[in-house]
């Protein structure tokens, strides 16, 4: 890299139900916000606070140390990074010595092709999906999965701590990816469970908000268990993380691991229950929306 100065600018790319949250946190902070989203909407908060708005992120790249996306699917990713002509992305127009970093749960395999991409570009790139959701991206407790040459993680790490709490290096570019695979692996079989338990209580005739107070605590607690399970039972499926985006990250999963020579039938299965859940017209719900394809609700 060109320089190791320290982040003052910082620009931020994705205005959605969690982005906008982890935007403003970085405003709060004291950074020079520049922002673009495809909505222009969705920036006007940030706005009037004082964040500058730009219609490209051609347009905001030259101008900040650090560059944070957070967008929709891999090839939302592509776009920014690499833009339809290979000119208009950010790798082009960065300017020498900035961070790279991707929030998107995308594809480990893009994020090393743009890790290696900025490296002959005299730019660092670092893949650092989260998890934690809405909740978590408003009150800065996200969990931040790290995938980074180390120098330029602590370059970073001053930056993510002012969205997360528990933010690891897992390794080198793609890393922080895997890893975010894992936590939607395990995420998507236990929604299953969480589901199940909940209609479960609610047809042996138990009050299902008691059961829940029991069962939270013991060996079956989880955070969808303790978080999402009572808006399922409000009938509240507002959305803190879409189906159509859970849908995308374990279709990423299963491909990935299909190139490992791996089998995953638990998430194969909890796929199939999220595609007939879209299939219902759930797929700008909350993941908690399973719940409606047992209760009927």
């Amino acid at each position: 890299m060109a320089t190791t100065s320290p982040v003052k600018s910082l620009g931020f790319i994705g205005l959605g139900v969690m982005g906008r949250s982890m935007a403003g946190h970085l405003h709060d902070a004291g950074y020079a916000l520049h922002v673009h989203t495809r909505t222009k909407a969705t920036a006007e908060a940030l706005h009037g606070r004082g964040a500058v708005w730009h219609d490209t992120p051609s347009s905001l790249a030259p101008l900040c140390d650090a560059i944070i996306t957070i967008v929709g699917y891999p090839r939302d990713v592509e776009e920014v990074y690499f833009g339809k002509d290979n000119r208009s992305g950010l790798l082009h127009n960065a300017k020498p010595g900035a961070v790279l970093i991707d929030m998107t749960t995308s594809s480990p395999r893009l994020a090393q092709r743009i890790a290696k991409e900025a490296s002959h570009g005299g730019l660092a790139a670092v893949d650092a999906p989260v998890s934690g959701g809405d909740v978590g991206a408003r009150n800065a407790t996200l969990s931040i999965m790290v995938g980074s040459d180390p120098d330029v993680f602590e370059r970073v790490k001053p930056i993510l701590g002012k969205l997360g709490t528990n933010i690891v290096l897992q390794g080198p570019p793609g890393s922080g990816q895997h890893t975010k695979m894992c936590n939607q692996i395990a995420i998507a079989s236990n929604m299953l469970g969480v589901c199940e338990a909940m209609v479960y209580a609610e047809r042996s005739g138990l009050d299902p908000r008691k059961v829940l107070s029991s069962i939270e605590k013991g060996a079956a607690g989880s955070w969808s268990l303790s978080n999402l399970a009572p808006r399922m039972l409000d009938g509240n499926f507002d959305p803190g993380f879409f189906v159509k985006h859970f849908i995308k990250d374990m279709t990423i999963a299963l491909e990935s691991a299909k190139e490992m020579g791996l089998e995953l039938p638990g998430l194969s299965l909890a796929r199939s229950r999220y595609e007939e859940l879209v299939r219902a017209g759930g797929k700008d719900l909350g993941t908690h929306a399973l719940f409606k394809l047992y209760s009927n609700v």
